[in-house]
């Protein structure tokens, strides 16, 4: 039994390790976030160019005395895209309005949110591309001519009308742009991708959360967050909270670069913002397909962890940073994921050093 025990307790703390570095938001930090998101763009750290064109969009809606045209943004989780639509909200003088594509399972869900929407009122929906086809249909009329398409009676009784709906703006995020239906992606007036954060931008990131809550952090520990936050700003800012509870109990509560560093030391985070699933991943099919390349899926059955998961979370970052190669026959790893890992590189059975 105490063998059970500890091989339980050693998966829980697995677990709790990599929900750290996992982009998708958890229950628990609901309130942490909302707490720090920015509301104008001056205080929305990153996408530089994005926010220049979405300045125009917006100022150019309100001369206007219109709505602002339905928006697409597309990306990795935890880039910011729920944050932005609030920007968007917040500039505009407008309500929003936040949902997701699996809460609209039937005909009524889509319908009653739409018939609540007031003129002028974003409606952000995300994971769009998950929305079901009834649902999708239903949005086609409201997003082109603000109207819903009913039915009324049956059989031979059966009559169609059109409701007219106050205009309002469409705000849809989805981490996989290709699978949305080309008719629903062709309404959206603004189609964005957002990109991974810089280290500097990430540094910017960090500070900001710290000075809201009142942690004391310098420059260089802001820098040493930022390297291991893997790009992205939900990341950036739940290491800010691990290491802050380390620096205040380990030490005076002042995060240095130092301080971050053993901290994240212990949370099995590297330099490369790696956690045990990535390097798991890596050495799998170094150690089990000389490096690959291999499917995704044996991938998945071998490590334990669903096939979306590793697409949406790990396989980004990876990708982004050279680590990991997607080629017709399956994932492999590159040179730079050898010489991360410190591992030796086969090439058709020979061993190489670096």
């Amino acid at each position: 039994m105490s063998i059970i025990s500890d091989d339980n307790d050693i998966k829980r703390t697995t677990e709790k390790r990599n929900e750290i570095v996992k982009p998708e938001v958890i229950e628990y930090d609901h309130n942490f976030e909302n707490s720090i998101r920015p509301k104008t763009f001056d205080t929305y750290i990153g996408q530089s160019a994005l926010k220049e064109t979405l300045k125009i969009s917006v100022e150019a809606a309100k001369k206007r005395e219109q709505p602002l045209d339905h928006l697409l943004f597309y990306g990795p989780p935890g880039l910011g895209k729920t944050t932005l639509a609030g920007v968007i909200a917040e500039q505009m003088g407008v309500e929003i309005k936040i949902t997701s594509a699996p809460a609209l399972e039937r005909p009524r869900d889509i319908i009653g949110i739409l018939m609540s929407l007031k003129g002028g009122e974003i409606l952000f929906i995300d994971e769009i591309h998950r929305l079901n086809k009834i649902a999708e249909e239903i949005l086609y009329p409201a997003m082109e001519d603000f109207s819903l398409d009913m039915t009324t009676g049956k059989s031979q009784t059966v009559k169609t009308l059109r409701v007219p709906l106050p205009k309002f703006t469409l705000i849809g995020a989805t981490t996989k742009a290709g699978a949305l239906s080309g008719p629903l992606r062709d309404r959206f007036g603004i189609i964005h991708r957002l990109e991974f954060y810089s280290e500097d931008e990430l540094a910017q990131v960090v500070k900001r959360t710290a000075g809201i809550l009142n942690i004391d952090i310098t420059e260089e520990g802001a820098h040493a967050i930022a390297r291991r936050s893997r790009g992205t700003p939900r990341i950036a800012n739940r290491l800010v909270k691990r290491v802050s509870d380390y620096a205040l109990v380990k030490h005076d509560g002042k995060i240095t670069e130092d301080i971050a560093n053993k901290s994240l030391d212990i949370l099995k985070i590297d330099n490369f913002g790696l956690d045990n699933t990535d390097r798991s991943l890596l050495n799998l099919i170094i150690d089990k397909y000389n490096g690959g390349p291999v499917g995704i899926e044996t991938i998945a059955a071998a490590i334990g962890e669903d096939v979306r998961t590793i697409e949406d979370v790990c396989e980004p970052y990876l990708l982004q940073a050279g680590l990991l190669q997607r080629t017709p026959r399956g994932r492999k790893v590159s040179p730079a994921g050898y010489k991360h890992l410190k591992r030796e590189m086969f090439d058709n059975g020979q061993q190489n050093l670096f």
